[in-house]
């Protein structure tokens, strides 16, 4: 896209030069305009003759239609140069307005990964917290159980006692 912006830069500045040049030679021709009046108008003073008038008139036309052709291909130049301009500046928009539509799109998805992150580290250390329970609670379990072995062991022992016992009375 850039590539494009650049072709139409340099076109803008190629056409930015004619157009210069374009007024440039505008400038002369009206100049050389205004010394082929001051010739005519020295010639008319000094030489009476019409074939002198006739000629200079020619020229003073052809020069003031080749102005007037000159002036309407700037014209057309700087209506063209206008057309780009404004493309290259609605191109410029629509590329800004997409790379902060972007910008946005980013910011919230990076917004919701640091959610889920704080999510994620929520959820471990309850799940740490949980593991830590647990495992207090089997080893309460265990010492309960190795204390219930003992009773049962001891019950046992006891119960055989007793039951020698008994055989003995």
């Amino acid at each position: 896209m850039e590539a494009g912006f650049s072709e139409i830069r340099n076109e803008l500045k190629s056409r930015d030069a004619l157009w210069r040049r374009i007024q440039q030679e505008c400038q002369q021709l009206h100049t050389e305009f205004l010394k082929i009046r001051e010739y005519k108008d020295m010639q008319e003073n000094k030489i009476k003759h019409q074939s002198s008038c006739v000629q200079l008139n020619e020229q003073l036309e052809n020069k003031t239609t080749e102005l007037l052709l000159l002036a309407q291909s700037q014209e057309h130049q700087g209506e063209v140069l206008n057309k780009i301009r404004n493309y290259v500046y609605q191109e410029e928009q629509s590329h800004c307005s997409e790379q902060e539509r972007m910008k946005t799109e980013i910011s919230d998805l990076i917004e919701e990964l640091h959610q889920k992150e704080i999510t994620i580290a929520t959820i471990m250390e309850k799940a740490s917290l949980l593991e830590r329970q647990l495992k207090m609670e089997l080893e309460i379990k265990d010492k309960l159980l190795a204390k219930q072995q003992l009773l049962d062991f001891r019950y046992k022992v006891i119960r055989s006692e007793n039951t020698h016992l008994k055989e003995m009375v």
